[in-house]
């Protein structure tokens, strides 16, 4: 299983940006996916997921109204838009994956794929 997250980079605050995720080597609809961060210093976080073919979302208290999760399982891929930024934002951001997801928040070790990260900066 590899996931190839992308989409990071340097935005001002209040600036949006849209990160991808592309899966390969499972059944991309079977599994819920994720998004967690990593800001310097801290420990990594849980942002935002979905489970399979569901469209129910579960979100961080700290990006509800921001961020949205969203999933093209024909193109295998997650996608985070993430609106408003703000420099608490920054961090790099890893995409998750787990067969068949799970409801509400996932905990690290609950996640049983991790992509490479892709930083995120949000200057004031």
């Amino acid at each position: 299983v590899q996931l190839q997250a992308f989409g990071g980079g340097s935005v001002q605050a209040g600036d949006s940006l849209r990160l991808s995720c592309v899966a390969s080597g499972l059944t991309f609809s079977n599994y819920g996916m994720g998004w967690f961060r990593q800001a310097p210093g801290n420990e990594r976080e849980f942002v935002t997921a979905t489970r399979y073919g569901d469209t129910k979302i579960y979100a961080a208290d700290s990006v509800k109204g921001r961020f949205t999760i969203s999933r093209d399982d024909a193109k295998s891929t997650v996608y985070l838009q993430m609106n408003s930024l703000k420099p608490a934002d920054t961090a790099v951001y890893y995409c998750a994956a787990r067969l068949w997801g799970l409801s509400g928040t996932w905990l690290l070790t609950q996640v049983t794929n991790w992509g490479k990260g892709t930083q995120v900066t949000v200057s004031s």
